[in-house]
This record gives C-alpha cells, structure tokens and sequence, in this order.
C-alpha cells in the first residue's frame, strides 16, 4: 500500500516520534525543504537500533545527519576531481599508443579486439555519441566531413569512462600497447587496471547521481595486484574488505600519484577528515590503522 505524502512538519513530528533529537528544531524545515526526508534516510538508517519499526538509538541527532550529509557531498567533490583526472588520462594514453601503433581508426577495426559482440555494441554507441554530439569540434567534422569516419582523437573524446573502460579491457591481451598503458598508470598487469577501471566507473556513477558513497557497499567485484612498482596497502583487501571505498579510493591515490603528481587530492580528504571529526570512518572500510598504510603516509 503506498504511504500519504507527509508535509515537513509532519516529517519532523515523525523524526521525533522514532527518538530523533534536534538540536534547533527551526532549523529543521530549512533543511527538510532543500533535502528531501528521502535522501536523508540513507544517512540516518544506522543510527536506527530497529530498523523493521525505524527506531533511533538514543542519542541520535538530526544535525548530526546533516553534518553526514555534508561530508559526504565535498567528498564526492574530491573523488569525482580524481577520477576526472583518470578518465582523462586514459583517453590520452589509449589514443596516443593505439593511433600510433595502428592508425587513427584504429578503433574500428574489430581485429584489435577480443569480443566482437562488445566490440559491435561499442560501435553502435560510439557512432550514436558521435552523431549526437554537440561539441563543436564533433559539428564541424560532420559538416565538413560527412563522409569521413572521425580519428579516434576526435571520436574518443565524446566517450563516457564506462565507454572508455570496456574499450580497453577488451583490446587483445596480447597487443603490447594494452600493457604499456597498464604500466603508465603504475600496474604491471592489465587485468588489474580493467578490472579498476570497471569499478571506478561505478563509483563516478554513483557520484554522478548524487547519491551517498561514504558508507556505500561496492557490488562491483574488482581485483587486486600482489605487487606494484610503489606500495598502496600493507596487505591485499579480501572481498569483504573491497565491498567498502577505502581499497578503491587507496586505488584512485595511488592512480593519482602515478598520472598527476603533485595533485592535491590526498591532503584535500585528509583535510576534510580533520574538519569532520566525528565521521565514522570505519563505516567506510577504513581500518584502525589507516594513516599508516603507504599510500597514506
């Protein structure tokens, strides 16, 4: 049965029937009025201690949710700077290598590929974001050029990260151009980046709809390297450590460190941890000794 819509006063009374304190209750309709009761619930379900009935533990507080809400949007900011950085980073590396080993059409050529399914389905939604494209670079080689397929320095431009991630993973293993770009971004084994590149696609997504991602489970499964040419973690996550962002986001660090040194990113969530002291970080997979793992130091 559908629930009645609730005014926002109406959704405060409830708050505080579940034992949901306020610190300054008038400031709750603001709040309520730019972020929906909806969104916030994603903030507030583990401070429930029953969750069938949606009980607050007591000593639960609505600005405390707020602060939540808070340091989970600039964290968003900060990944979705570093995965900017990523994404650009492999469209130049993919272009460059691939164009000059194989030419600038290099991307329509099925025999550089392993799945010639994935390889149609990449074909079909790369002229579609061609066609479509509204960048004027894109205009004008059709205007100019109607006939003419576009270099992939013009056609890879229009693709999203998803788009730019299968491509790579499905480029022939045995093509060294697969591995060179894997070793630019600091991994001795291409299977590692695909499978990274995968779920950081995932994770842009997320960002993308501005949804929550501090306490997000990862349902993408992804792998991890033994070894690296420079340390990341003291030890290799298992599957239910990697459900969490702390291994992916050490990931994204370490990415970072190898195609943009002298970013800012790590002392900008450093930053931000200090000026939320009181984020659970733990519910993100950070374990007691975070600080200490390489990466971090």
């Amino acid at each position: 049965m559908a629930k009645p819509p609730k005014t926002v006063q109406q959704q405060i009374q409830l708050l505080q029937a579940r034992n949901m304190t306020f610190r300054n209750v008038a400031d709750a309709p603001h709040f309520l009025s730019n972020i929906s009761y909806y969104r916030l619930k994603g903030y507030w379900w583990e401070m429930q201690d029953d969750r069938v009935n949606h009980h607050f533990a007591n000593g639960s507080v609505f600005e405390d949710v707020i602060d939540l809400y808070n340091f989970d949007r600039h964290f968003r900011l900060i990944v979705f700077n570093a995965i900017e950085r990523i994404e650009i980073s492999l469209r130049t590396k993919l272009i460059y290598h691939m164009s000059l080993s194989y030419g600038p059409f290099w991307y329509l050529d099925p025999s550089l590929f392993d799945k010639q399914k994935q390889f149609g389905f990449f074909i079909s939604k790369i002229f579609r974001d061609m066609s479509s494209s509204s960048e004027e670079f894109m205009v004008k080689h059709f205007q100019n050029h109607p006939t003419e397929n576009p270099e992939s320095w013009k056609g890879l431009e229009v693709l999203t990260l998803g788009t730019l991630s299968k491509l790579y993973q499905n480029i022939k293993h045995q093509l060294p151009e697969k591995s060179t770009i894997a070793r630019e971004f600091g991994l001795y084994n291409q299977k590692y980046l695909s499978s990274w590149l995968l779920t950081i696609t995932v994770v842009r997504n997320i960002i993308a709809h501005h949804s929550r991602l501090w306490n997000r489970v990862i349902i993408n499964k992804y792998d991890w390297p033994t070894s690296t040419p420079n340390p990341i973690l003291s030890y290799v996550p298992n599957n239910h450590q990697r459900r969490k962002i702390f291994p992916l986001l050490s990931a994204i660090l370490y990415i970072s460190n190898e195609i943009s040194p002298g970013h800012h990113i790590k002392q900008e969530l450093l930053d931000l941890f200090n000026q939320f002291p009181n984020i659970p970080l733990s519910k993100m997979g950070f374990p007691a000794n975070w600080q200490t793992e390489p990466i971090w130091l």
